[in-house]
Order: structure tokens, then C-alpha cells, then sequence
């Protein structure tokens, strides 16, 4: 199937779409001048092998955030704007194959002349001069040098940058011979003890830790829990208790700091958070101590979860982020969430990790997963991001669209108008179907068609409010929870619960 016609104004709905990858058609017309005001948060436009035509519109200087504007294979006509050298995130530029023409403005950040290739009048570094009298044989060597080079530099630059990948690896868990675990070895360590928030019966000891992970071997690490932030193990007990060990990357908190702030969230205790146990201090090793969930993330079991299983883990996830926004007059903010953040305990509820693991940690460009970004931290690169309870609902909103949908949020298996797979996240995703008037085509067909549709599109309709463009249009999260539990049919009142939303409900 080939889309033709022209760029729909429908786009202006799409306001957080941050991908648009129409390439391969038949689409024709110009380039709408307004593109960057539909679509403000655009990271990536491809375009290209279509029939558009027209002059390229100065406004696209406007797309601050692209990195990518690939528009070769098309009929673009006339000189190329001074004003997209303003793109100063721009990495990749294709205009190859138009009939552009004129010199290209020397204030591109562009070398490669293959971007510019196959537009005849084209003229001006890093193609020939304007003025030059090259014939048509010099050009083609000239720029087949160009091309071999940079060939050739990306290759020298790939080969550097593995070998000090493999360098920094060393240092790595799991992949680094253990380095890091041999220096816990010797004796004046081993009998460090492991500081537990409640009172054990026989005291807890880092040998104890070593023994029941084999001395932190790569076997022993788990998916569930293990993220960017750090490696979790399973450990149990020489007395059969399960535990998760989390050795913390990227921690350079002092001792004193790390031991209030492990206090202040060893506190927290919910039955839809996974409860901090204790934590060890070894040199410059932060280890921080779990209990054990049995049945993994939801990102390794969505694809194998019933509709009602799928239902109760939105509404235990919601319970346990609306108590820690609402819950208490300062409200905590989660800074993490991800469907590998979300474990699965005896009975498949819902439990939260990693609350507030970000505050632990120097590299504040490690805030958030990939695909849970909002479209507001996302733009900036030289502010430090500042996470807020807005920004945690729109993470959260990203988890409930990959329960109902069965994807990846940055994973799309679904084809495109083309057949071929979707370049985007699943927000991007959900976006265009909607904006095309198919938006139940997103539901999982596995949970599709057995009784439960009418449910589905309200869950799907609440994980789209969460995931607004804008923080103002996000719910607050005692709202998601509410929604989410009428969806279930749990007339259950909050003043009967434990863990009651009693503060701040009217925190952004």
C-alpha cells in the first residue's frame, strides 16, 4: 500500500510526535510551512522517495530538536534556507536527489557532500565551488574521494570507539572478569555487614552475599530490576531467603549522604512498592538490597498476560505511584518508571522498583529510559532535567500503552503503510493510528475480541490522557488510579485502605 496526496493538516493533533518516517510513497505537494508548529517535539523527518516538490520552507529552522531531516529522492526545487544551519542538534542531512540549486549556505554543518549530490545547479562547499570551471569527471572524483574518506574516518572512528567500549567494559558487572567482586575478597571486607532496616534474627554479612551469588558471577544476574542505573542479582540465603542485589553505576554519593537518603526511602513501605531492605557501603561499591519478586518485570511477561492479569497490574502500579505522589505532604517522585521497573510478586501484583535511585546517582543525562522521556525533559541538553510528577504520569502513561498494546516503547514489531516495520516509539505510534482514525488497531490481538473490549479502549483511553504533549493536560495520579479502578469494578473506598491518598491532591 502507497500513501499519496498531500501532508494532512491532521498532523497539528499529533503534537508529541517525535518521529515521522513517511518515505517510500507517493506523497506530493510542498512541504507545509507549519510542519514544525504541528509537530514542535520532531526529532526525525524522513521523507524521502516521494514526489514532493516546492521550495524547502525556511520555517523548518523551527523544528529545534531535530537530529535527523532526510528529504532526498523527492523535487524539492530552489536554494536551500540559510536558516536551517540553525538546527544545531542536526546529525543527519539527505537532500541528495532534487533539484535544488544555488550554494548551499556556508554556515551548514554539513561535509559530506553525498548529502547534496544529484542536484545539478547545486553549488558550494562541500561540493565545488560556485565559481569553479571543474568538469563533470573532476566533480565525480572529487566527490567519490570525499565519500571514500569519510568511509573511511567513520570506520577509524567505530573501531576506536569499540576498543574503548571493551576498555570501560572491564569495569562493568558482568562483563569485566569480576574485577570489581575480587576486590570484595579479602577478609577486612568480607565481614562487612550489611545494614537492614529491621532487625534480623542472625545479622547479614557481605560474605553472606558473596556465597549466595557465587561471588557476583554474570550467572546469577537478573533482568528484572537490572536497568542503566545498575545490575541486579539474585542471591538466596543459606536459610532459602530470596534476595535482590542491586550494585548501583555511577554512584559517588559520600557515605553519609548515601546512608540518609537509603534511610528516607528504606521507609517506604506499600504493597505495590518493592520494599528496600537494607544496603552495603565497600569502598567505592553502593549495594542496595531487595526483596526478591519471583515472577520478573512486566516487560518480560506482557506478551504472556491475559486481559484481567494485565487490567490488575495498571491498577496496582497506578495505586503504588498515586500513594507515593499523594500520599504524603512532600510528595516522592519515582524518576524511573518503565515496564522493568514494574515486578510481579507471588500473586502478579504490581510492585514498583528503583523509587528514587536517580537521586543516588552523578549522571543526570541517565534520567529516564529511553521511549518514557517526556517530550519536555527530551528537548533540553543543557539544563539538567528536573523530574516532577507530571513527568512520572506521562513514564507511567508509556507503561499502561505497552499492557494494552503488547509492544516495546521503543520496539514497534507492527508495519507501517509500507510493510515495513514502524521507525518510532510507541507513543509515535499510537499517535499516527489515531490521528487515521484506526486507533484500535493498537490493541494487542491477543486480548482482542473475548469480552473485554469495552474495557480495553477506556484503559487505552487513560494511558492516552497520561501521555499528553503538554504536562498541564496529564491527570494527576490519584486520577489514573481512580480510573483505572472503575475500569476494574473495585468499589473499594479509599478511607478503608491502608495506605490512603490523604495529602496533596493537588500537586503538579
Amino acid at each position: 500500500m502507497s500513501l499519496s496526496g498531500t501532508l494532512p493538516s491532521d498532523l497539528r493533533f499529533c503534537t508529541s510526535l517525535q518521529t515521522l518516517d513517511l518515505s517510500s510513497n507517493s506523497i506530493s505537494g510542498g512541504l507545509p510551512s507549519s510542519l514544525c508548529n504541528w509537530l514542535p517535539y520532531l526529532v526525525s523527518l524522513d521523507l524521502s522517495s516521494n514526489q514532493l516538490s516546492g521550495p524547502l520552507p525556511a520555517e523548518l529552522s523551527n523544528c529545534r530538536f531535530l537530529n535527523a531531516l532526510i528529504l532526498d529522492h523527492n523535487s524539492f526545487s530552489g536554494s536551500i534556507p540559510a536558516s536551517i544551519a540553525r538546527l544545531d542538534r542536526l546529525k543527519r542531512l539527505d537532500l541528495s536527489d532534487n533539484q535544488l540549486s544555488g550554494a548551499i549556505p556556508p554556515s551548514l554543518p554539513v561535509s559530506d557532500p553525498s548529502a547534496f549530490a544529484n542536484n545539478p545547479s547545486l553549488c558550494g562547499h562541500p561540493l565545488h565551488s560556485c565559481h569553479s570551471s571543474l568538469t563533470r569527471t573532476s566533480l565525480i572524483i572529487i566527490i567519490a574521494s570525499g565519500v571514500f574518506g569519510a568511509a573511511a574516518s567513520l570506520l577509524l572512528a567505530f573501531l576506536i570507539w569499540r576498543w574503548r567500549s571493551k576498555k570501560h567494559l572491564a569495569g562493568a558487572a558482568g562483563e569485566d572478569g569480576l574485577r570489581w567482586a575480587d576486590r570484595l575478597r579479602s577478609s577486612q571486607h568480607r565481614l562487612t555487614e550489611v545494614s537492614l532496616f529491621h532487625k534480623p534474627i542472625v545479622k547479614v554479612k557481605l560474605a553472606d552475599l558473596m556465597a549466595a551469588t557465587n561471588g557476583f558471577h554474570p550467572n546469577h544476574i537478573i533482568t528484572a530490576g537490572s536497568s542503566r542505573n545498575g545490575t541486579a542479582y539474585k542471591a538466596v540465603l543459606r536459610d532459602g531467603s530470596a534476595l535482590t542485589v542491586k550494585r548501583l553505576h555511577g554512584c559517588d554519593l559520600l557515605e553519609k549522604p548515601f546512608r540518609a537518603e537509603m534511610n528516607r526511602l528504606g521507609q517506604l513501605r506499600h504493597p505495590n512498592l518493592v520494599p528496600l531492605l537494607g544496603f552495603c557501603l565497600v569502598e567505592d561499591e553502593r549495594l542496595l538490597i531487595y526483596k526478591n519478586m519471583p515472577h520478573g518485570s512486566i516487560s518480560d511477561l506482557q506478551f504472556e498476560l491475559d486481559w484481567p492479569t494485565r487490567l490488575k497490574i495498571g491498577v496496582g502500579a497506578a495505586r503504588g505511584i498515586a500513594w507515593l505522589h499523594h500520599g504524603f505532604q512532600t510528595p516522592y517522585i519515582h524518576q524511573s518508571i518503565s515496564s522493568s521497573a514494574v515486578l510481579l510478586d507471588e500473586e502478579y501484583g504490581a510492585r514498583f522498583t528503583d523509587i528514587g535511585i536517580l537521586r543516588l546517582l552523578t549522571k543526570t543525562s541517565e534520567a529516564g529510559e529511553q521511549g518514557y522521556i517526556t517530550p519536555e525533559l527530551a528537548i533540553s541538553t543543557t539544563v539538567p532535567l528536573v523530574a516532577t510528577t507530571k513527568s512520572d504520569v506521562y513514564a507511567f502513561g508509556v507503561v499502561l500503552l505497552e499492557l494494552v498494546t503488547g509492544q516495546k516503547a521503543m520496539e514497534i514489531s507492527e508495519c507501517d503503510y509500507n510493510g515495513d516495520v514502524f521507525k518510532g516509539s510507541l507513543v509515535d505510534w499510537v499517535c499516527l493510528l489515531s490521528a487515521s482514525g484506526r486507533i484500535g488497531d493498537v490493541v494487542d490481538v491477543c486480548i482482542r475480541g473475548k469480552g473485554y473490549d469495552g474495557k480495553i479502549m477506556q484503559f487505552l483511553d487513560v494511558a492516552r490522557q497520561c501521555v499528553a504533549a503538554r504536562p498541564q493536560d496529564r491527570p494527576l495520579m490519584y486520577k489514573v488510579y481512580e480510573s483505572l479502578k472503575a475500569i476494574e469494578g473495585d468499589d473499594e473506598e479509599d478511607e478503608l485502605d491502608e495506605f490512603p491518598l490523604s495529602f496533596g491532591k493537588d500537586v503538579v
